[in-house]
């Protein structure tokens, strides 16, 4: 008699044979209680009859007249649409889709609605490329409200030896996105690790490249520009597909333990650089007034030079051509020449001089002529 499956025993052997019912335990014969005909470890098949009749009982309510291979066959299609369909998905604006055929890159694809081959054959992964994202160095964000905004320093990360072979604290941000999608998923396991092992060692380097007083002062943006460009190199080697977008120094300090020594020390340096800066102000003051006053004097001796030579050289014109008139005419020349000399040498003088061959009839001895004189001067003036 065959097996029938809707029969009440399912063993057909019998279950209560007693120790001589066929088999050993009451199993029927062949080894560990095989049924006939059957090969090794056909006892664990699926049972493709029940498999049917399960199916049929969930989705044959589902399908009118569903019955028999037909009913079969329209299940199976319905479930093979649905697989089909399941392969479309969304790519937003801020993302990018990668498409991965059996856990490896196939293709990129833009915004939008993208279909892609359902799963397990492909999958689709869509990072958010324009998130800006920020690690940072040197120090730490609160991690309870009692301490939200507040940040705790980290010294074996901020402590970097300069070039001049001091110690500064440096903390800094660094913000980068996603470049490249592939590289980003499949190059990169740790990519917030990656960035920060990369940015220390990175600024580590351009510190102890620069002494200290530079790097607190006026280099701070030379130095995070040089670190984003550095960062940016090492990463495009590892094909990260991460750009650095900025790197911002928070904090740059001596030390905690000597920041009072060393706020003294520049103090003192402030003090100096005033000092200097006012020196060099008197020296720019007071040196060029006297280098002017000594061009003047240089140029007022020059001429002083000029007009007494020029001077000299016409007196001597003149006496030579007198010379010459005089011996050509004397009477007349000595004549010349004395009234000449008296009009010199009277000029500045304060007398009257009265023609009357010794006789003074008819002017006031006591007349005050030259008090009469000079009020006529005045008087025209």
């Amino acid at each position: 008699m065959p097996w029938d499956n809707k029969s009440d025993n399912p063993n057909p052997w019998g279950s209560g044979g007693g120790s001589n019912g066929g088999g050993s335990n009451g199993r029927g014969p062949g080894s560990n209680g095989r049924g006939p005909n059957r090969g090794p470890n056909r006892g664990n098949d699926p049972d493709l009859d029940q498999i049917i009749r399960d199916l049929k009982a969930r989705f044959g309510g589902l399908v009118p007249g569903a019955g028999g291979a037909s009913g079969i066959l329209v299940i199976l299609a319905v479930l093979i649409g649905i697989w089909a369909v399941s392969g479309f998905y969304r790519v937003g604006a801020d993302e990018q889709g990668v498409v991965l055929r059996f856990g490896k890159f196939h293709t990129q694809t833009a915004p939008g609605l993208n279909y892609h081959l359902p799963y397990p054959i492909e999958n689709a992964v869509t990072p958010k490329v324009t998130t800006v994202n920020r690690v940072d160095i040197g120090m730490r964000a609160g991690d309870d409200r009692r301490s939200a905004g507040v940040t705790r320093d980290v010294p074996e990360e901020s402590l970097m030896l300069t070039g001049d072979e001091n110690i500064v604290d440096v903390d800094f941000s660094v913000f980068w996105v996603i470049d490249d999608a592939p590289n980003f998923l499949f190059n990169i396991q740790n990519p917030t690790g990656t960035v920060k092992a990369v940015a220390e060692s990175t600024m580590r380097e351009i510190v102890g490249q620069n002494d200290i007083q530079p790097i607190l002062t006026e280099q701070r943006q030379t130095n995070e520009e040089q670190v984003k460009a550095l960062m940016q190199t090492t990463l495009d080697s590892y094909n990260s597909g991460i750009g650095i977008t900025q790197v911002k120094m928070q904090k740059v300090d001596p030390p905690a333990a000597v920041i009072d020594a060393f706020r003294d020390v520049q103090a003192a340096r402030a003090d100096q650089e005033r000092a200097r800066n006012e020196a060099n102000s008197y020296a720019n003051r007071v040196v060029p007034e006297a280098q002017g006053e000594a061009v003047r004097i240089r140029r007022d001796s020059e001429a002083y030079r000029a007009q007494t030579v020029a001077e000299a050289d016409g007196e001597a014109t003149r006496f030579a051509s007198i010379y010459a008139e005089y011996r050509g005419a004397q009477g007349v020349t000595r004549q010349r020449i004395f009234l000449e000399t008296l009009e010199k040498v009277l000029a500045g003088t304060n007398k009257v001089i009265i023609e009357n061959n010794g006789n003074s009839n008819g002017v006031v001895p006591y007349l005050p002529l030259d008090q009469l004189n000079k009020r006529s001067s005045q008087e025209a003036k």
